[in-house]
């Protein structure tokens, strides 16, 4: 389904460690910025980079249900109802977005209500199934799902956007995304259930079930990706993962966000191997099966908010770090440059 993935680029990689060295600081002292614009560098295959000019942030929107089993502390129509609101600007993710120089995108996949049909263009379904005891997609709606996220991103790409995040909006969303961490990390579910949006004791309860039943159907296909998406994720999941092996098939840079879309780019490496190169975490959100997804991804987070909105607030909000990054590599002067002594041999 996805082409061999190309990693970054070695020899700009080898330029950027060198320029790195060439600049007015001491090797090292802007820390873990100096690894971020060396990735950078080798993503846009040039040393030095250039700086982004077009951050855009793509929220796939869907509903889950299993939330039907009293698994989150919000109804089900809270999803249709935010989709209203980052449409009229009035999220996090389109401040955070505004604020650090991105464009945020809706994308309507499986909402149960009516929302604007201008984002509900590659809509599979209404919801999905309940995960606990049944598949949350059909063979052919997978496809479609997984399919629309590939076209998503190439529209991106090929639109300008040098940068990609992928938010996510769905009430109930948190729980197939541990059951894919879950089912590609080996860990029991107790160890992957959060909090979500704050639920109570009771609720939390629920949950753990939710995941323990539906855990036992992932298991049986978890060395089969496609098979994984179809019995556990959603249409919103599956388009994600899509998006992102995508993005890393089209060279292009990918900030991950929380949990769900940290699941997804689980799902999204097994689809396109070597994908993760292309990618960075931007935070580690307060769900445990995050830090596990990101171990398994051998991503390290630029930053830790003790958040867990989702939208791709976390990726936002690591975005002004990349673009610093970006910038130094770029601007900052070498020791030739300025006239400086460099150290001492």
């Amino acid at each position: 389904m996805f082409p061999y993935v190309s990693p970054p680029d070695e020899s700009a990689k080898r330029d950027a460690l060198a320029r790195q060295d060439r600049l007015t600081k001491p090797a090292g002292a802007l820390g873990k910025l100096e690894q971020l614009g060396v990735w950078v560098a080798s993503c846009q295959g040039v040393c030095p980079p250039k700086p982004f000019t077009r951050p855009r942030v793509v929220v796939f929107a869907g509903d889950h249900g299993i939330a039907a089993k009293g698994v989150s502390a919000y109804p089900t129509e809270v999803t249709g109802q935010m989709v209203a609101n980052f449409l009229n600007g009035g999220a996090a993710v389109n401040v955070l977005a505004t604020t650090a120089g991105a464009t945020v995108r809706v994308v309507d996949m499986s909402v149960a209500s009516d929302v604007a049909e201008s984002v509900a263009e590659f809509k599979v379904r209404k919801s999905s199934g309940s995960i606990d005891h049944e598949d949350a997609l059909t063979e052919d709606e997978v496809k479609a799902a997984v399919e629309a996220g590939k076209t998503i991103a190439d529209q991106e790409v090929d639109g300008g956007a040098d940068l990609l995040i992928a938010g996510d909006m769905g009430i109930g969303n948190t729980t197939p995304a541990a059951v894919l961490v879950a089912a590609l990390t080996g860990a029991e579910p107790v160890a992957v259930v959060g909090r979500g949006t704050g639920i109570d004791d009771q609720t939390w309860m629920r949950k753990t079930a939710a995941i323990r039943d539906a855990l036992r159907r992932a298991r049986q296909v978890s060395a089969e990706p496609m098979a994984l998406l179809r019995t556990t994720a959603g249409a919103d999941i599956a388009a994600m993962a899509g998006f992102l092996a995508q993005a890393s098939v089209r060279k292009t840079p990918v900030i991950l966000d929380g949990v769900v879309s940290t699941a997804a780019a689980l799902v999204a490496e097994e689809l396109a191997p070597g994908a993760r190169l292309w990618w960075v975490a931007g935070h580690q959100s307060t769900e445990p099966s995050h830090k596990l997804a990101l171990e398994q991804l051998g991503l390290e987070p630029l930053l830790e908010m003790d958040m867990r909105l989702g939208e791709g607030s976390g990726a936002l909000a690591a975005l002004p770090l990349v673009a610093m990054a970006t910038r130094i590599l770029a601007e900052m002067a070498t020791f030739q440059d300025a006239n400086i002594s460099g150290p001492a041999d």
